[in-house]
């Protein structure tokens, strides 16, 4: 195999992996590379549907930037945390659930083989792979099960940076600790350096960058300053920042409310709300918060029923009900459109049974098989606070165990739901009656230009915008002749 490995390895979770790794697939590939991403295992409710079923979005975002169809080989596992003590188990882009049962620390040598094959063949079929490594590569109680860090970059010979958060204090200390308790001959893998999220004078830095490279042979190669406006969807999500488009909260047209339960999913498809102009984004977890919001969100989750009383024990279904009384714009996606009905009934023992809000004349039926696929489908006559999409084509992404229908006692009494989104025959997304709560079961609405010109008037960056941007950043605050070094 020709091509090269550059791996992004970081010395706590946060510290910036996926976004410096979405920055080099996008540098790589506008030197005329031909580049793929790669991410051996994936901890996330954050997930896309791609060829051969779902990734994590970092890198499905990642694929995106390296100008690449996203695969299932770019993240061979992933684990949707369903509970604090259980993941649902995604292997090559499907539930596996033997895998899935299996005792943590059982699974390794099990996926590991599926790892290895998969970044083979990218190995083979690229010029470059952008490896992106998982929370810290020095965790010593989790070195004899790895298969995502140093196992990795080993097998790939991977030339890596080790990447740190510098805002939150300690950055050396972690580089050295890190750098420290590394296996001696995996130290050699390591070519440089990163400080992320810096705010000053970097001048102000030495000696330490000196002195660190004195004690460990690596040098400082960038200091990224701190950079929030990115555009780039956070892998795990933001939810403790508001977001207001450049307009402050007492100025901002319109207030849009997501509910942030424990196991929200697909989170980060709300980033382009927090860069409309007039627009405040907020993460809600009490009822007080609703206060002066135009639109509550109730978005996906991985644990539907168990969020659902999550949210019941906040008080914020009375408040969510009295929004939508009062003629309040309610939006549920996938896990929240599952809520806004009568029922959710589990025979297969998937969720769990629960009564719904019961905002819409809705039972849903979780059946053993999950589906995920991409659909394109066209809002039909709305009424009400969702008229705007009417006639809107969107392009989205299915990702459910549950069925929606009407509910057939309520329908036979003449309550039905209105279907407003449909695709051959079948239904995604409901509206009640005077049209204030909408339901769909595609992700990717506030994703969509359409959606967003039709409902707000206005464009987002695109993300091939975006990706360039990061390719500027990078190429401004590396050293010079590190990027193409790490390929030479």
């Amino acid at each position: 195999m020709n091509s090269r490995c550059v791996m992004v390895l970081g010395t706590t979770s946060g510290a910036g992996k996926s976004w410096l790794g979405t920055a080099l697939c996008r540098w790589y590939a506008r030197q005329g590379l031909k580049v793929a991403p790669f991410k051996a295992q994936n901890m996330s409710n954050n997930a896309r549907v791609v060829a051969g079923g779902e990734i994590g979005s970092a890198q499905y975002f990642q694929a995106l930037a390296a100008r690449a169809e996203p695969d299932v080989r770019m993240n061979p596992v992933l684990l949707k945390p369903e509970r604090d003590t259980h993941s649902q188990l995604v292997l090559l882009g499907q539930v596996h659930e033997e895998l899935t049962a299996m005792p943590w620390r059982g699974r390794s040598e099990h996926v590991w083989p599926h790892i290895a094959r998969s970044l083979d063949a990218l190995r083979a079929d690229n010029d470059v792979v952008v490896i992106e490594g998982a929370g810290s590569p020095a965790e010593i109680n989790l070195m004899a099960s790895d298969i995502v860090n140093l196992r990795v970059a080993r097998h790939a010979g991977a030339r890596c940076l080790l990447v740190t958060d510098i805002d939150r204090g300690g950055a050396f200390a972690h580089l050295y600790g890190t750098w420290a308790l590394m296996p001696e001959a995996d130290r050699a893998l390591l070519r440089g350096f990163v400080l992320n999220r810096f705010r000053g004078d970097a001048s102000l830095l030495a000696p330490a960058p000196q002195d660190l490279q004195r004690l460990t042979g690596v040098p400082t190669v960038a200091t990224l300053p701190m950079w929030r406006g990115h555009g780039l969807p956070e892998e795990d999500g933001w939810y403790g920042e508001e977001g207001a488009g450049g307009t402050d909260s007492a100025t901002a047209a319109r207030t849009i409310a997501v509910i942030a339960y424990p196991r929200i999913s697909n989170l980060d498809e709300f980033q382009p709300l927090a860069h409309l102009p007039g627009v405040r984004l907020r993460w809600v977890r009490h009822p007080a918060q609703l206060e002066g919001a135009h639109t509550i969100v109730l978005p996906g989750s991985k644990a539907t029923s168990a969020d659902l009383a999550w949210l019941r024990a906040q008080g914020l279904d009375r408040a969510v009900a009295a929004h939508a009384a009062a003629g309040g714009a309610v939006l549920g996606i996938c896990g929240g459109l599952q809520m806004l009905g009568e029922a959710l009934i589990d025979p297969h023992g998937i969720d769990g049974n629960a009564p719904g809000l019961g905002l819409l004349p809705l039972v849903t039926v979780f059946e053993r098989d999950k589906t995920v696929r991409r659909r394109s489908a066209t809002f039909a006559d709305a009424r009400g606070a969702w008229s705007a999409l009417s006639g809107v084509t969107v392009q989205g992404y299915e990702i459910h165990h549950g069925q929606t229908a009407q509910h057939p006692a309520m329908a036979a009494g003449g309550q039905l739901a209105q279907p407003v989104l449909q695709d051959a025959g079948q239904g995604l997304g409901w509206c009640n009656g005077v049209g204030n709560v909408l339901g769909c079961y595609l992700h990717g609405l506030f994703e969509d230009p359409q959606v967003l010109r039709a409902l707000f008037g206005a464009d987002v960056p695109t993300l091939d915008s975006v990706f360039d941007g990061l390719a500027d950043y990078i190429d401004e605050h590396f050293d010079t002749g590190v990027l193409p070094g790490l390929i030479a």
